[in-house]
């Protein structure tokens, strides 16, 4: 099914469900002549294991890109077209022009080369696994890097999902600029302050 002549690209996002954050996007491009042993889904992987696979990913790849959508435009467009334009993104990051993009999930991006979406391809094509490394290396680092400026809110341990600390803290302490504003526990958050 996935037999294209050409470069084939995959591509994954992380960071769709967290309350705070860029959602991340990266798109992978393997050397079939050089593989990469244990891809996987990320989710299924160790924080160790990804970070290493992640320099492998990036030092073995015939190339790679990773992309964002910010906050900001995030509560602009909607988390889900916020996901399709930081994997646009991506796949226009990439240095050579892929002759088919494979995506995970059901939703595809607009993009100017054959697409198809593949559902769980994170865990059954190699380069969704790969960019699903990627993408989700790269946003745990952002939460690692905006823990520093913000510590109150626990960003590193809970990569900003929705947990009871997570919930807590912004009761607290309110919505720092990181947080999306639309996501509802961010913005019941936000009236209550501004109420009070």
């Amino acid at each position: 099914m996935w037999d294209t002549p050409g470069l084939l690209a995959g591509v994954d996002e992380a960071g769709r469900g967290p309350l705070a954050g860029p959602v991340v996007a990266a798109a992978v491009i393997l050397d079939e002549l050089n593989p990469i042993e244990g891809l996987d889904d990320s989710k299924k992987l160790t924080a160790a294991r990804r970070e290493r696979l992640y320099d492998e990913i990036r030092a073995k790849a015939l190339c790679c890109a990773v992309a964002e959508a910010s906050v900001e435009e995030i509560d602009a467009l909607n988390i889900l077209q916020a996901t399709l334009l930081a994997m646009r993104r991506a796949v226009g990051g990439l240095r050579l022009k892929p002759s088919k993009v494979l995506v995970d999930g059901n939703q595809l991006p607009r993009l100017s080369v054959l697409s198809e979406a593949v559902v769980r391809g994170d865990a059954l094509v190699p380069a969704i696994s790969a960019a699903s490394i990627l993408a989700k290396v790269h946003r745990d680092r952002w939460c690692l890097s905006y823990d520093r400026e913000f510590p109150q809110y626990g960003f590193a341990a809970h990569k900003g999902y929705g947990t009871a600390v997570h919930l807590a803290a912004l009761h607290m302490h309110g919505a720092c600029p990181q947080h999306r504003r639309s996501f509802a526990p961010v913005a019941q958050v936000m009236r209550a302050g501004s109420a009070s």
